[in-house]
């Protein structure tokens, strides 16, 4: 008995040692298994981090120049304000959240009608860092800037963003590199499919001076917009900047990102020479050239790259959103509302609303254009060498949209703007660059395009400027590349494709209009600034210009699509030509005197012959006018 009793206490005693040494062995797993799963998951967020930290917006660089990959490096820096560089740090942790708020964020399912749905996985757009949607501009909106309430440093950069660049650099600078847009597309086109096999891009952007954000806002559009299979590259041109950020910084910046490099031109060559150099290092099927203040719209490449898919002639363009100058707001254009490309005699383009004999039978169609405006379209890499590429002949920018889009329609191709396809441009209204002096470039474009493109047209531009041409250079190899694609006549061109083109050969008289009683001739600009403003007179300069008009057929005293228009009271007004004569009927009569048939008035100039006027007709000098007049062959007579 007394034996049971030992055996039992040891039992008792093994079995109290045991259950600490089984508790160890139970902790020692659990754990071992938890790192296990900690590192799969450190692994995973640290990738993601990794993914994140390429994407990063980086603070515009600003005057001082301040390279911002490091917080570190503000200390060695030029001298700046204490308050800017507390601004710039706090600029720099804020971005810093914000990517972290993203890296914790779940992934949220795709929308019904999500374009991610119709790529496989490794085709789908890339991920996009977040943004704050209440932060400045976010989804096209605008950015409202009171600038009586900045203080006196901040105005200073207000003003001096809007000198350099003639557009609101420092409310750009507000906006999120990867700002969201709306999404502008017409319903159809977003349930549209598209071919598996689609041709890949390369797309060029050519820039000098431009504002980091905006240039950076352009790649990172392109970028988070484009599914990666169909972009192969964007090469950024620099033709010759001179500001420091466009140098190391931008290098630096580009290297952390895929697809993207920087060529740069030895001298400043000016936009056609520099798309050159774009095109001589693009290795996609299709060339994409975009301007440096652009934004693509959601789905903007698919529908181009589709429609040069099914033949390499056809030469697309997107449908140009404007990007306000002032607060950087993107609105969208409906499909029915789709303007397209025209021209004038003054070799300048415009848009006009599409003719009925445009109108393709669904929204989503191509819609033919007679020109285009030449700083966003896609060609194919092949096409473009045949066509010739750009005349190498012509200088800085001006008149090589027009000289392509001739050349397209004549020599076998089409000229199409795709409804499904939206790309924003901020449009200013000056250059901020500055350029050689001595030579009128746009002109000497010009007059290359009429000798080579225009046959007998040609002389209806001349007249513009009474034939003085100067020097445009030697066009030999350009007319050889005429004759060898076998083109078309520009007489075929405007029959065919731009009928409702008005044509001067029609016109009675043409040219300066000039007062007997002094030398002074009728001047007005003729555009949509001058609508409804009074027309004066001005010494007469014998130079063509704002000096020139036509008196058509149905009795317009015209240029272009701007006519002389007078509903009584004193003065006569430029008025859009609307073909119905009544207020825009005159006569050039025998006497000489410009009558009115409406109110039986005859033009006359003021005393001081400073302005036009219309006044009961008496036959004095002040009513009389030298114009020239055109016989029944067309030949001019005095």
């Amino acid at each position: 008995m007394a034996s049971f009793y030992r055996r039992k206490r040891g039992l008792i005693f093994k079995f109290i040692i045991g259950i600490p040494a089984l508790w160890f062995l139970i902790v020692i797993f659990t754990t071992y298994q938890g790192k296990l799963s900690n590192s799969d998951s450190d692994a995973e967020k640290r990738q993601e981090r990794e993914v994140i930290h390429r994407e990063k917006d980086i603070v515009p660089p600003q005057e001082n120049h301040i390279h911002f990959g490091d917080s570190d490096k503000l200390k060695h820096d030029r001298k700046i304000h204490a308050e800017e560089k507390r601004n710039l740090v706090n600029k720099i942790e804020a971005d810093r959240q914000v990517q972290e708020r993203h890296r914790e964020e779940k992934a949220q399912p795709p929308a019904k009608n999500d374009d991610t749905l119709r790529y496989k996985k490794k085709e789908a757009l890339p991920s996009r860092p977040y943004v704050d949607p209440n932060a400045p501009g976010e989804g096209g909106k605008a950015v409202v800037i009171d600038k009586d309430k900045l203080s006196p440093e901040e105005k200073k950069k207000f003003d001096d963003g809007w000198q350099k660049n003639a557009f609101n650099q420092y409310a750009s600078d507000m906006i999120s590199l990867h700002r969201t847009l709306p999404d502008v597309r017409d319903p159809e086109c977003k349930d549209l499919k598209y071919k598996d096999k689609l041709p890949d891009t390369s797309v060029v952007v050519c820039f000098h001076n431009e504002a980091w954000s905006v240039l950076l806002r352009t790649v990172h559009s392109i970028i988070d917009r484009s599914p990666p299979h169909l972009l192969k590259e964007i090469i950024l041109v620099d033709d010759f900047s001179d500001m420091d950020h466009l140098k190391q910084p931008l290098e630096e910046y580009v290297a952390k990102l895929e697809k993207v490099k920087v060529v740069r031109t030895k001298k400043r060559e000016g936009l056609i020479r520099a798309r050159l150099l774009g095109y001589s290092v693009a290795t996609g099927e299709v060339l994409t050239y975009l301007d440096s203040h652009c934004e693509c719209a959601e789905g903007w490449l698919e529908p181009l790259l589709a429609r040069i898919a099914e033949g390499k002639h056809h030469v697309v363009t997107p449908v140009i959103e404007t990007i306000n100058d002032n607060d950087l707001t993107l609105r969208g254009t409906p499909a029915k509302n789709i303007f397209v490309g025209k021209f004038n005699w003054q070799l300048t383009f415009d848009w006009m609303p599409r003719p009925a004999n445009y109108a393709p039978q669904a929204l989503v169609e191509p819609v033919r254009s007679p020109t285009m405006a030449g700083g966003l379209f896609s060609i194919s890499r092949e096409y473009f060498t045949e066509l010739g590429t750009y005349d190498p002949g012509m200088d800085i920018w001006g008149g090589e949209n027009l000289e392509l889009s001739f050349r397209v329609w004549m020599c076998g191709g089409t000229l199409e703007i795709i409804p499904c396809s939206h790309v924003g441009h901020i449009f200013r209204k000056r250059s901020p660059y500055k350029w050689r002096t001595g030579v009128n470039v746009v002109k000497k474009n010009s007059i290359r395009l009429a000798e080579v493109w225009m046959d007998e047209y040609k002389n209806y531009y001349y007249e513009r400027f009474n034939y003085d041409l100067g020097d445009y250079g030697d066009v030999t190899d350009r007319k050889k590349l005429r004759e060898r694609l076998q083109c078309h006549s520009f007489d075929w061109f405007v029959k065919n494709v731009y009928p409702d083109l008005f044509v001067p050969g029609e016109a009675l008289a043409s040219g300066e209009i000039r007062s007997k009683a002094k030398p002074m001739c009728i001047d007005s600009a003729v555009d949509n600034h001058n609508y409804h403003k009074p027309v004066n007179m001005w010494p007469c300069h014998n130079q063509g210009g704002n000096q020139y008009w036509m008196l058509s057929k149905n009795g317009e005293i015209r240029r272009d699509d701007g006519c002389l228009d007078y509903s009584g009271g004193e003065s006569v007004i430029v008025y859009p030509c609307h073909g119905q004569k009544g207020n825009q009927e005159w006569q050039y009569r025998e006497d000489n005197s410009i009558y009115h048939a409406n109110t039986q008035k005859c033009m006359e100039t003021s005393v001081d012959g400073q302005k036009l006027t219309m006044k009961t007709c008496s036959g004095v000098d002040r009513q009389i006018w030298t114009w020239k007049r055109k016989s029944p062959s067309g030949m001019i007579r005095n």
